[in-house]
């Protein structure tokens, strides 16, 4: 990661609100990807302590199950189970213990791709999907903002995780 050019997208700096809340997440994305790059199926598992079950392939299965469910299932209100848990425990995701490089990051992917096609088909930003854990209709802005804010958030543990399996910081 260090000394290489930086792959991620640049946000603009005088662009409209879908096209800057489009870069950011994106960028987000970008970094959860490159706070991965060059481990091991192994390191990619290793836990932040003993008794978590936090690692780096259970943040990317996590971000995966996220993506589905605030667009596929709020926004474009699909009938699909989580990727991991028929459930719908979001906690299993965490547990990579068992878990491959392949495996997540293709769910991942997939689910990515399906966010940015229901983003991209969206009227606008005041688009609106059932979210049932509040009971309220919310809008694409919010699920954007609020994915945004989600993969800020889990970038900043993905940071100490990466640190933790080989001593790599920054991105």
């Amino acid at each position: 990661m260090p000394n290489q050019p930086d792959p991620r997208p640049t946000p603009p700096l005088r662009g409209g609100e879908r096209e800057t809340l489009r870069a950011f997440l994106d960028y987000h994305r970008a970094t959860l990807a490159l706070k991965c790059e060059g481990l091991s199926d192994d390191d990619l598992r290793r836990r932040s302590v003993p008794s978590s079950t936090l690692s780096l392939l259970g943040l990317v299965r996590h971000l995966a199950e996220v993506e589905r469910a605030w667009f596929r299932r709020v926004i474009n209100a699909e009938d699909v189970p989580l990727v991991w848990s028929a459930d719908g425990d979001y906690q299993v995701a965490y547990d990579a213990s068992t878990a491959t490089r392949a495996e997540a990051f293709a769910a991942w992917e997939a689910e990515v791709e399906h966010s940015r096609r229901i983003e991209r088909q969206a009227a606008s930003l005041d688009v609106t999907g059932y979210e049932p854990r509040s009971g309220e209709h919310v809008s694409l802005r919010l699920v954007m903002l609020h994915l945004i804010h989600e993969y800020a958030r889990h970038n900043g543990h993905a940071d100490l995780l990466r640190e933790g399996v080989d001593g790599t910081v920054g991105v």
